[in-house]
């Protein structure tokens, strides 16, 4: 076997850019009205109220339609956005600049929004936008932050078991659209992704039952993510079983460190590896990850540094994992040839 490279680097298969922590798969159990009309900037679609999410921290009920809403949680900017809203603050969890949105969202604000910080946000500035609904939806999930952001206005917080960003893409838009009174809306994105999914693993028999590492490499060396983070999540719906080995190391983190010496655990019928603050380089010319199996077969893919198909792949909103889908899938089933 061989490696074809999308682009070509070093001999091996580069796909795209910078990564950081994402999120995944978790039952939410929300629900709420429906509503299904698109919205003026700093406001929302016309939903049904009062709206009822359950969330980690108990149910949450928005009594009525909220008009200047601040997204914190890692991509619930996007998913609002995808439901017709344009939050008037929001975190820029990949570092994006501009409406702190990847490519996917382009063009959806008609207004900039504040840009807030993501791991400790600024409370004071999320105070002073006056929100009268604040999204969290996929964050650490942290009690006193919760606390904190709901004595500013009313929080939909993480679900039960989604600490530490696990919180996946189709439990964030459920919760969104519910809280914002557009379950429906909501609905309906999530039935057209799937589709999606569905018809990609379809288009691709070959990743039914293939085991799989998504991993990355980082300055402090190599890792894997484990079962129910949202890298993982996107490849399970495609069919791929996740490395064994990986999620036995698994505890409550969506993702382990794997010592260089344990390099070859990451091996599986595919390799997916990303670097994180690094050159693609550091991972394709190390020595112990060129004599993995499946990388000296040619089964692997490569993600590049700094470009939309990794971010894509790490965001995990309703609107980023339809994107990688597209760019994503094909370059998958090229590595398993």
């Amino acid at each position: 076997m061989f490696n074809r490279s999308i682009p070509q680097a070093h001999g091996r298969r580069l796909v795209a850019g910078v990564l950081a922590v994402a999120a995944s798969l978790v039952v939410a159990g929300c629900s709420s009205g429906s509503g299904d009309s698109d919205s003026a900037p700093g406001t929302v679609a016309k939903g049904n109220f009062p709206a009822t999410v359950a969330t980690k921290f108990g149910e949450i009920t928005v009594k009525k339609q909220p008009k200047r809403v601040v997204a914190l949680g890692w991509g619930d900017a996007e998913t609002a956005l995808a439901l017709g809203v344009q939050p008037v603050g929001a975190s820029d969890w990949l570092a994006f600049g501009g409406d702190g949105v990847g490519p996917w969202a382009k063009g959806k604000y008609q207004k900039s929004p504040t840009k807030i910080g993501t791991l400790e946000p600024a409370y004071e500035k999320i105070a002073a936008l006056q929100p009268d609904l604040i999204l969290d939806t996929k964050s650490s999930g942290d009690q006193k932050r919760y606390d904190t952001l709901s004595k500013i206005a009313p929080t939909v917080g993480v679900p039960k078991g989604g600490d530490q960003y696990l919180t996946d893409w189709q439990d964030q838009t459920e919760m969104v659209a519910d809280a914002l009174g557009l379950h429906d809306k909501g609905q309906q994105l999530i039935a057209r992704t799937k589709a999606k999914f569905a018809a990609a693993a379809k288009a691709h028999p070959e990743f039914k039952g293939r085991t799989v590492t998504s991993g990355s490499r980082t300055s402090e060396g190599f890792g894997a993510y484990v079962q129910g983070s949202g890298r993982v999540d996107f490849l399970q719906r495609l069919g791929f079983r996740n490395n064994p080995w990986v999620d036995k190391q698994g505890g409550s983190s969506f993702f382990v460190s794997v010592s260089h010496e344990n390099v070859n655990k990451l091996d599986a019928d595919l390799v997916v590896m990303e670097p994180i603050g690094l050159p693609a380089s550091d991972i394709t010319n190390d020595p112990l990850f060129k004599k993995v199996p499946a990388v000296r077969a040619g089964h692997d893919v490569v993600f590049d540094t700094d470009s939309a198909l990794d971010k894509a792949f790490a965001t995990d909103s309703v609107l980023s994992v339809n994107y990688a889908l597209d760019k994503v899938v094909p370059a998958f089933a090229e590595a398993m040839k």
